[in-house]
């Protein structure tokens, strides 16, 4: 072979043996990116090719499918009471993808996971129609319906877990959105997706979940188990000499109490009327490495608590100065906590110090109903000891009895614990504060149910009664509706 053929040659072999490796480059190496990638119409197709698994509640579906007359998507996503569940459904939508479980879950609702493979081979053999398997959550409809409609035109939100657990029993954030409203592809779709990209009150936000605030007095319980663990209280009903005005640490401000009676208050006292001098004292007594690792086994600064949606992540300040130590103790400063940080606080008081992992998916099954995939309960962490707890809990409790919490007692033989909250914000405090409250009912079984309520534009006066009176009956609605569902 002349040098000139050889020359072309070896071109045209080293162009086909390029050709090979981005082939299988494609094919291989980035066939999963290529597969999910957003700009991949096809993957959507597939999506809606076929009828949807459900998301189920309760043994009934809360999600959908009917067939469309659309040339590229057969099926479109329907769902029941759309904005009472969309915090826990997400949205599965033809033009615009989907989130939350309907997007994390998609490989067994729309029925291609790898984990359905058997069932995807028996249907070629025997003909059956293709279609997803169903994620089963550990959602109540009745606690989710009490903390949706007590909320109804406030802004807000509710996490409500099963103590003993971890299972997530009611997720609710308003205002909310219908789901269904833009599952298609038409123009109809599109316009209500932009109008809710444009609406100033961010209804397709998970309050409970993706949103931060701060917690008011609902964190004095966070101080006040730093206090019982390090030993800077012993007995809870002895006076904590603490004097009032109590002067913030290196500085020379006040700190204000909106309660008579903090002067030397004893712990019990203290909680009882949320006196903020006692517990801005005791947060820094405790000192701000030690209120760090309290509220880090509470769950704080974790930025990766999946439920399996991700909860932004609630934060204690690491760098803070000895005052906004202090300020951080009440929940004020830059402390912020999810609707469901603060559940799970409260849950793992009502359990006796144990957090479990919170959760909504219970489990995973095929299309012919056998069990893909189970959740088990899982601990979290232990952040206070048993005896701490129990402490918490009798302080918690004398807050619904005769403190800030009255509205939120059951009667019936429930024991109640609960702890009232108002958050400033705002520059100089000049908004509207955040109403909390937080709570767990008891039974002779213990608790199942505790339970984190923010009401985000309350009209209420800066005290923790506007807790007491506006997040409270939201909580008392939701314990009695878990409650019931045991008996």
């Amino acid at each position: 072979m002349n040098k000139p053929l050889r020359r072309i040659a070896i071109f045209c072999g080293l162009l086909v043996l390029a050709l090979l490796i981005r082939d299988n480059w494609l094919q291989y190496v980035r066939a999963d990116e290529l597969n999910s990638h957003k700009h991949n119409r096809r993957v959507q197709i597939e999506r809606y090719a076929y009828e949807r698994g459900n998301i189920i509640v309760d043994g009934k579906a809360i999600t959908g499918s009917v067939e469309t007359n659309d040339n590229d998507f057969k099926y479109k996503r329907t769902y029941v009471n759309g904005p009472m569940w969309a915090p826990v459904t997400g949205y599965a939508s033809q033009a615009y993808d989907a989130n939350q479980i309907e997007k994390l879950e998609d490989g067994i609702l729309s029925g291609n996971s790898d984990q359905l493979f058997f069932d995807r081979t028996m249907a070629m053999f025997t003909g059956d129609k293709k279609t997803g398997g169903n994620v089963v959550t550990t959602l109540s409809g009745a606690a989710q319906k009490a903390a949706y409609e007590g909320l109804g035109s406030k802004k807000g939100a509710v996490a409500a877990i099963d103590p003993q657990t971890g299972k997530i029993l009611a997720l609710a954030s308003t205002p909310s959105y219908d789901p269904a409203s833009f599952a298609g592809y038409s123009a109809k779709d599109e316009k209500a997706w932009i109008a809710l990209e444009k609406d100033k009150d961010k209804p397709k936000l998970n309050r409970a979940l993706r949103e931060v605030y701060p917690p008011g007095s609902t964190f004095k319980v966070l101080t006040a188990a730093a206090a019982l663990e390090h030993g800077k209280v012993t007995d809870i009903d002895a006076p904590t000499e603490t004097p009032d005005p109590y002067i913030l640490p290196n500085t020379n401000r006040e700190m204000v109490n909106h309660a008579s009676g903090c002067e030397n208050a004893s712990l019990n006292r203290a909680m009882e009327v949320s006196c903020n001098s006692v517990f801005a004292k005791l947060g820094d007594d405790v000192g701000r490495e030690d209120m760090v690792k309290m509220a880090e086994k509470f769950g704080f600064n974790n930025p990766e608590i999946d439920t399996p949606v991700r909860a932004a992540a609630s934060v204690y300040d690491k760098n803070m100065d000895k005052p906004q130590n202090a300020l951080s103790s009440i929940g004020q400063f830059n402390t912020a906590a999810t609707p469901l940080q603060m559940a799970m606080v409260t849950a793992a008081i009502a359990n006796d110090g144990k957090l479990m992992k919170p959760y909504m998916i219970d489990k995973k099954v095929a299309p012919n109903l056998d069990l893909i995939e189970q959740t088990e309960p899982e601990e979290m962490s232990r952040p206070i000891s048993a005896e701490n707890a129990q402490l918490l809990q009798r302080m918690m409790e004398n807050v619904v009895e005769k403190g800030t919490g009255t509205k939120a007692a059951i009667g019936n033989g429930i024991t109640v614990g609960g702890k009232t909250g108002t958050a400033q914000h705002g520059e100089n405090n000049s908004k509207n504060p955040y109403a909390w409250f937080i709570s767990y009912a008891k039974d002779s079984n213990g608790s199942p149910v505790a339970v984190a309520v923010v009401v985000e534009d309350s009209e209420a006066k800066r005290d923790d009664i506007s807790g007491g009176g506006l997040a409270a009956p939201i909580a008392k609605a939701v314990m009695q509706a878990v409650l019931d569902g045991k008996k």
